[in-house]
């Protein structure tokens, strides 16, 4: 089931946030990652975020900041069911326009993206990593 996160999700998100981003991007050190999340979790408080609860557990999420999504993520057990493309969908449903940004490295998750109606408006350089990042764009048609 989809629903907003709760505060006593806050941990479960975390921790989904934390291993996803290590899984994702090895080539941005996992350092980066663990020094980040105390900032991520307060971020996390003041965004949209969607939860994915299976078994009482969340086992992914999409969180938003306005009409920027800052990102899908899926517990990796539960990765190529679906469940981001749901987060994506519910996501959609109340935000008509969308941009984000995704490491040119994570071809996955560009090509994700790509699939679901995202174009690539821009690329930059992420500079807290080094590593260059798509900015991607999705308008409901």
């Amino acid at each position: 089931m989809i629903r907003m996160m709760e505060e006593k999700d806050l941990d479960q998100v975390a921790a989904v946030w934390l291993s996803g981003n290590k899984e994702a991007h090895p080539f941005v050190p996992k350092q980066y990652w663990e020094e980040n999340l105390p900032e991520v979790k307060k971020q996390f408080l003041q965004a949209e975020i969607f939860v994915y609860e299976e078994e009482q557990a969340v086992r992914g999420f999409a969180g938003l900041q306005g009409d920027y999504l800052a990102g899908i993520f899926v517990e990796q057990k539960f990765r190529s069911r679906g469940i981001g493309k749901r987060l994506l969908d519910e996501v959609k449903k109340t935000h008509p326009k969308l941009t984000l940004h995704v490491y040119r490295k994570n071809k996955g998750a560009a090509a994700f993206y790509e699939r679901e109606g995202f174009r690539i408006a821009g690329e930059g350089v992420d500079e807290a990593t080094g590593e260059v990042e798509y900015t991607m764009s999705y308008t409901r048609k």
